[in-house]
């Protein structure tokens, strides 16, 4: 007798990502609060009258249910939840940004609530976001802690001294902030103190800690990238935006 596959039933989680598997089929990547990304086989979701066909869409809250006890899992059900208003234009290619930065970096079957909820929080600002930047700054900053990065802002690394807002540092990868004057530290992204003291608090309205955090997440970002790619931050950095 075959093993009885484990199944879950009813979990809220988005849709990150889907491309075509065999005639009618679809495998998809979802990102689920209390499992965190999963591959998925949604059997038959191209044929033009399967259940699946209008619902499985990205931005939008789902609630999911599959089974499977192999790294690809069978998708059963997928039901739409109601919510945000669809991503157009520069907060659509936001949404996709943030859905590879998940892709990319988020091991499978890693659940980060915390996390799930940034994201969730991401997605409902962005539609009437003024300021993209600040959205995807703070969500770039749970990921990462998330993810193990632990990020400091409130201290410098090797003293331990309150950050000055007046200073200038380096902001060093798996170290922190140093003091820029004090160091013959060549690696980092040097930045203001107040920089840094606005990061801290999540305060994006100063054009120098705009133009300064979006650089100093980029190179933590492509720290733990390694050599991937984001196609999404060249759509961004074309138009000039972030």
């Amino acid at each position: 007798m075959a093993a009885e596959r484990p199944r879950r039933d009813g979990h809220p989680g988005y849709l990150l990502h889907t491309y075509a598997y065999r005639e009618t089929s679809l495998v998809a990547e979802i990102y689920v609060r209390e499992v965190g990304r999963v591959a998925v086989i949604a059997r038959g979701a191209r044929r033009p009258r399967s259940a699946l066909r209008g619902v499985l869409m990205a931005f939008q809250p789902l609630m999911l249910s599959w089974s499977g006890k192999s790294e690809l899992k069978t998708l059963h059900k997928a039901e739409w939840q109601g919510g945000y208003a669809p991503l157009r234009g520069l907060s659509l290619i936001c949404g996709f940004y943030l859905n590879e930065l998940l892709l990319k970096l988020l091991p499978r079957e890693d659940p980060h609530e915390e996390l799930f909820e940034a994201y969730a929080t991401a997605l409902a600002q962005l539609p009437a976001a003024q300021d993209h930047a600040a959205v995807l700054r703070r969500f770039e900053r749970v990921l990462l802690q998330e993810l193990g990065y632990g990020l400091v802002f409130d201290r410098e690394a090797v003293s331990g001294a309150p950050i000055v807002a007046d200073a200038r540092y380096r902001y060093v990868p798996d170290r922190g902030p140093v003091a820029a004057g004090e160091s013959c530290e060549q690696s980092g992204v040097e930045l203001a103190g107040k920089t840094l003291m606005d990061m801290a608090v999540d305060q994006y309205t100063d054009p120098r800690t705009v133009q300064q955090s979006k650089l100093l997440m980029r190179s933590l970002i492509n720290h733990c990238l390694g050599n991937q790619t984001l196609h999404t931050r060249q759509l961004l950095r074309d138009l000039q935006q972030l």
